[in-house]
């Protein structure tokens, strides 16, 4: 199988690797990068090439990974729907929504099937379990959700020192990070949001909040940037947040309080699902899962994962990944559990809290999701 991939940065030549170590008849064919900083983590002989289009023209791939910087994604993937070959992206798939329309356009004409997705948290664990709890019946009609994701001072730096500290090339943080999450609640609520209001801004990564010593300093700098960074995550010109709060209501008439954090130094990623059988709650990072009967307080589901460790992406969510694709890839298996649209929905979710934010009011979705309906993207061609 060959591949070719659109970004050498750390996250594509991590999950490119595990593809190689699941799927051993790969071979890495062509890269575009014009800074392929993790090269040698694929192979170093591997030719570089001076645009996507001369790439898979000459290469001819089984499949194109595009793991390039947000802003870039909408082209490298038109390029790829042209050449008529099978795609997988990170996420987010987009970054702004004329973006998005230009998208559903493109898969309008050329559909869905050639597009994976990286929404990573659907594979893992926690995820597969409270799916399987839902089709039981255990949590029974969704009322109400309350989640965060909060992230350590160490990676929120990276935030602020990376090229997503730039809305123009992420999109902004709710859209580059939480959109796992925003999809998730999606899947768990089986529907959309309706109406979303947000509050936030940047409360931390300031100047006056700067260490003046060279061991806090520290903190700042574990995790480093390649493409496009800054060394300083409190005086740099990055405009994303550092703190959200988001209320959405959804098509089904479920509501969920999200709140997320760049500044948390035990961090964590938690989840409630309250529903008219039971509730289930969950950590990401502490790994659980369990799920209560609302009748009798019994634990019908209790789920520890922490025998996955730290070592593993998304808490082990990438192996999880990367093995279904696999499968797919093969035909061993039919489908995957995220699809482009729902990253599409996910994406557009973040971009509607933003705005929410941004103008200080309720953001009405009805008018966005009726243009995008239009597209009939889950409808099979023909």
């Amino acid at each position: 199988m060959k591949v070719v991939t659109a970004g050498v940065g750390l996250r594509a030549t991590h999950v490119l690797s595990i593809l190689k170590q699941e799927m051993p008849e790969v071979e890495f064919v062509g890269y575009f990068d014009p800074q392929p900083a993790f090269l040698d983590a694929l192979g170093a002989d591997i030719p570089g090439f001076d645009s996507v289009e001369r790439m898979l023209e000459e290469t001819r791939p089984d499949l194109f990974f595009v793991g390039s910087p947000n802003e870039f994604h909408l082209d490298q993937i038109r390029a790829g729907l042209e050449a008529g070959v099978r795609m997988f992206t990170e996420k987010p798939v987009v970054t702004t929504m004329d973006q998005t329309w230009a998208l559903a356009e493109l898969l309008a004409e050329h559909g869905t099937e050639q597009l994976m997705v990286g929404l990573v948290l659907r594979y893992a664990r926690h995820m597969v379990d409270l799916r399987a709890a839902i089709a039981e019946g255990r949590i029974g009609e969704i009322s109400s959700l309350e989640a965060s994701e909060h992230i350590g001072p160490y990676h929120g730096a990276f935030f602020m020192r990376d090229w997503r500290r730039m809305v123009k090339h992420s999109g902004g943080f709710m859209l580059e990070k939480c959109c796992h999450d925003l999809d998730l609640y999606n899947m768990i609520t089986g529907s959309r949001p309706r109406r979303v209001a947000s509050f936030g801004g940047r409360r931390f990564f300031l100047p006056a909040n700067a260490p003046t010593e060279n061991s806090a300093h520290d903190v700042y700098h574990v995790k480093k940037s390649v493409w496009n960074g800054t060394d300083d995550p409190f005086r740099g010109d990055g405009d994303i947040i550092d703190c959200q709060t988001a209320i959405l209501e959804y098509e089904s008439g479920a509501s969920l309080a999200f709140h997320t954090n760049l500044n948390v130094p035990d961090e964590h990623r938690r989840f409630c699902v309250i529903g008219s059988r039971g509730m289930a709650e969950g950590d990401f990072v502490r790994g659980y899962l369990r799920v209560t009967d609302a009748r009798n307080n019994e634990r019908v589901v209790d789920k520890d994962y922490t025998a996955l460790g730290t070592g593993h992406g998304h808490y082990g969510a990438d192996e999880l990944m990367v093995h279904d694709i696999a499968q797919y890839l093969r035909g061993e298996a039919q489908g995957l559990p995220v699809s482009v649209v729902d990253a599409m929905e996910a994406g557009i979710a973040a971009m509607a809290i933003d705005q929410a934010r941004l103008e200080g009011r309720i953001v009405d979705l009805g008018e966005t999701w009726a243009r995008f309906d239009s597209y009939n993207l889950r409808q099979p061609r023909g």
